[in-house]
């Protein structure tokens, strides 16, 4: 694997985990019952933007690192078959 196609894998993995984690403990403005005027009732109240980039980072790290584990130690294969002659 070169290095530009681990910086791509990575950064589209830490993408997809971005939109994964971004919902959990969330609370709405609804929800705790402080609508600011102007702003819809679904708008976080405290969206805690570095411990959403802190889990995604990790995550997406480990999720990365079990793939390269893969790749590197041969647990699958990324190139195509060989034709038989």
């Amino acid at each position: 694997m070169t290095i530009p196609l681990a910086i791509a894998l990575y950064f589209v993995i830490w993408w997809t985990v971005l939109f994964a984690v971004l919902p959990f403990g969330l609370r709405t403005q609804q929800e705790s019952g402080t609508i600011v005027p102007g702003t819809p009732p679904s708008a976080p109240t405290r969206p805690k933007f570095l411990r959403i980039i802190l889990t995604t980072t990790v995550v997406a790290a480990a999720i990365f690192a079990l793939g390269f584990a893969a790749f590197a130690y041969g647990w699958i294969d990324l190139r195509p078959p060989q034709p038989v002659v």
